[in-house]
């Protein structure tokens, strides 16, 4: 099976299998990168060695590939339990927390057009576009797990009308998942899956702005091994990609009190207050950590975390300093108060998120993704050492994963941190 006609914008065809790092720069000359560093073993040339394969019992995404997505070109960066992305400005460390976001969305079922509200900015500045106007981008991961490695590539048009125009899905050798667009009349597109039975593919039209992958599980009745296979690589892909929660602390919205609410933390953790006070009165043994991570965080002493409800029906948190002080939530500075909301995610994890999570399939078989993008924003270098420490080691058992984007600088100190890897997009 293969997926065919793409617009010219996309380079007429999904990607084969394989290739390395290589975003185009601002002159679209390629360059070396996804130089992947860590922690772990040094070969005899000085090179990361390899520790050996990993088996993931939980699905996760172990590697994301932006063959032509804004100003990435040929980009493939490995994604460990702890990544860190680094590179200068305009190299398009922002640009792929937002396509790993996107593929997130996508997994969840999201529409293309909710994903994807300004899809011209996605497409490589220089792509041309065919006598139609065509043009388009394309993005992906593998995703790896009990299935083994799978992987998913995905071709968008932008215009002149937004739609996937091509999907493919792999694993095991075979390919899975094709689609393609047959009539650009319609708003479909035609899907063949892998069957292995008297009939060795099933095809069916399938909506053009909805993730193929993630419809599966819904069209496939899984009576054969082939559908079975089918069935275990596109649930894998969509339990990994559905478990990402996007962390973007804002200082300003966490000051004032807030409405109270269900206490599930939002991404701009601007209802942090709230999310306090749940885990003061519900969560004591995982509030305590968060205590505890905020003293070494935090200038002065910290000996408590709470929150009060106020007469407005507001709340309003405060931070324990010893001997009955407090201090309000407000008087923190930018950098503790972004310190404090990544290292609330991070030890309280999806029970208290606004986060999509797979309820069908055990919390033991999923692995919450973190993306921060900014993630050394407004901290010191204490703050950060400690921050990383802290992630390092919740990182270590497998339930959640963090992919954050930091400064060359930050990114030279986090490589001496165990478990770390940092991909390096050039300068």
């Amino acid at each position: 099976m293969t997926a065919t006609t793409s617009p010219p914008g996309l380079d007429a065809s999904l990607p084969a299998s394989g290739g390395t790092a290589r975003p185009s720069g601002p002159t679209g000359h390629s360059r070396p990168t996804g130089r992947s560093r860590s922690a772990g073993p040094v070969g005899p040339d000085g090179s990361a060695g390899s520790p050996g394969p990993v088996r993931h019992v939980r699905p996760a995404v172990t590697e994301l590939r932006l063959a032509a997505f804004a100003s990435l070109r040929r980009a493939v960066l490995p994604m460990g339990p702890m990544t860190l992305v680094t590179g200068g400005a305009g190299t398009g460390k922002t640009t792929a927390l937002r396509a790993y976001g996107a593929l997130a969305r996508l997994g969840a079922g999201a529409p293309l057009d909710e994903v994807f509200p300004d899809p011209v900015a996605c497409v490589p500045e220089r792509a041309g576009s065919d006598g139609q106007g065509r043009r388009g981008f394309r993005l992906g991961c593998t995703v790896d797990g009990p299935a083994g490695p799978v992987r998913l590539e995905v071709a968008v048009q932008a215009e002149p009308t937004l739609r996937i125009v091509g999907e493919r899905l792999t694993g095991g050798g075979e390919t899975l998942l094709a689609t393609a667009l047959r009539d650009p009349r319609r708003p479909t597109v035609q899907a063949a899956w892998h069957t292995a039975g008297l009939v060795p593919v099933t095809r069916a039209p399938l909506p053009d702005d909805r993730l193929a992958t993630a419809l599966l599980p819904l069209r496939v009745a899984g009576t054969t091994p082939g559908q079975l296979q089918v069935l275990a690589a596109a649930e894998q892909v969509v339990v990994a990609l559905r478990s990402a929660f996007v962390c973007d602390p804002q200082p300003q919205l966490m000051r004032a009190p807030v409405p109270a609410g269900p206490g599930r933390l939002r991404s701009d953790c601007a209802n942090l207050a709230e999310v306090l006070a749940r885990t003061h009165t519900r969560c004591g043994r995982r509030h305590a950590r968060v205590v505890t991570a905020a003293d070494a965080g935090c200038a002065g002493p910290v000996t408590g975390l709470g929150a009060e409800l106020l007469g407005s029906g507001t709340v309003r948190a405060w931070v324990g300093r010893g001997a009955g002080h407090r201090t309000p939530l407000g008087r923190l500075g930018d950098g503790e108060l972004r310190y404090l909301a990544h290292a609330l995610v991070l030890l309280t994890g999806p029970q208290v998120l606004a986060v999509d999570a797979p309820a069908e399939v055990p919390p033991a078989m999923r692995a919450l993704t973190v993306l921060a993008d900014g993630l050394d924003r407004n901290l010191d270098g204490r703050q950060l050492r400690e921050l990383l420490a802290l992630a390092s080691s919740v990182c270590g058992d497998g339930h959640i994963r963090l992919v954050g984007t930091v400064t060359d600088l930050s990114a030279a100190g986090a490589r001496g941190t165990a478990g770390v890897s940092v991909v390096d997009l050039g300068p």
